[in-house]
């Protein structure tokens, strides 16, 4: 029988800044942007699922069981090397693997509208801070002990940031890695990115990062080391919904936290059933769309600075 302690675990709270939220246990908010793409079933393995874009040039990996949870990955043809690599950890909020899945989704629409050759295979910018103004627009500032070579940006908390290596390297090495939280198994988030990604899936995964919007967990898929560096909020006032606001007129500010409420609610939550599906393929402009439904996965466990305007160095 739950006890009263087991209700406040499973109390559902606004976590922010959501780069230190963790993950939730699902992949879903990552592959909703996706989720009229073909879905493929692993039975052996480390890679459970995969999302492919419907040439299968764009390829969404899940390792459920990994410490580098997603592997995403494009190609100039179904069968070629990838061009690209982008991984992140099982501590990564899925809600900024969604921000990539979302940039891909959107370029693949053009490409097959347009040109099918697509923007998600297009080559990185020759500066460096086109990754990542996203972050210095949101008042993300340089370190000035990153490594000869290098450049590392950091949150104005000092908990996030973003490390970019300038340094002469091969097409696949990798060249920037978002990261957030303390270093530890289960506090640090990482996402990483080789040499050849291009520079605007970059931005959109770093502009979810830099958003300042909270997201929805429950109490204790917060790990202890990180309650003292996050602000958690009640979803639901439920003492305050059924009494206090059972007896007078709601005000405005109750109308504007229900509404947003609601919506961190639509935001952190995959579509569930046929009809969210044909709702989200109705809206892509993808025109060779494979209704599915999403699956829910739980992961086994858990120098001087460079100027901002100095180009990347050519590989």
């Amino acid at each position: 029988m739950p006890t009263p302690d087991d209700a406040h675990l499973y109390e559902e709270v606004l976590v922010s800044p959501m780069y230190l939220a963790g993950s939730n246990g699902t992949g879903d908010a990552g592959f909703a942007p996706v989720a009229h793409w073909p879905h493929h079933y692993l039975d052996e393995g480390p890679c459970q699922l995969v999302v492919t874009s419907p040439d299968q040039r764009i390829r969404i990996g899940w390792f459920g069981d990994d410490f580098e949870l997603w592997k995403i990955t494009a190609a100039t043809d179904a069968v070629a090397t990838p061009r690209w690599t982008a991984t992140f950890n099982h501590v990564t909020p899925a809600e900024i693997v969604a921000g990539l899945t979302t940039a891909l989704a959107h370029d693949y629409a053009e490409a097959d509208a347009y040109d099918g050759n697509g923007c998600f295979l297009a080559n990185p910018s020759y500066r460096w801070a086109d990754a990542v103004r996203p972050l210095t627009d949101a008042g993300w500032t340089l370190d000035g002990g990153a490594q000869r070579d290098t450049v590392e940006i950091v949150a104005p908390d000092g908990q996030a940031g973003v490390l970019i290596d300038n340094r002469l390297s091969g097409w696949d090495d990798e060249t920037v890695t978002l990261w957030a939280g303390p270093p530890g198994w289960s506090t640090r988030a990482e996402a990483v990115f080789t040499e050849r990604t291009p520079s605007h899936l970059i931005a959109a995964t770093a502009a979810v990062m830099a958003d300042s919007a909270p997201v929805i967990r429950e109490r204790h898929q917060i790990d202890r080391r990180m309650e003292h560096l996050v602000t958690l909020s009640p979803v639901a006032p439920a003492a305050e919904t059924s009494e206090t606001l059972g007896s007078r007129a709601p005000t405005p500010l109750d109308v504007r936290r229900t509404a947003v409420t609601q919506a961190v609610h639509r935001a952190t939550r995959a579509p569930r059933t046929a009809a969210d599906l044909r709702v989200m393929a109705a809206q892509s402009r993808t025109t060779d769309a494979v209704h599915g439904r999403p699956s829910t996965f739980a992961p086994a466990s858990a120098t001087p600075p460079i100027s901002a305007s100095a180009p990347r160095r050519s590989r």
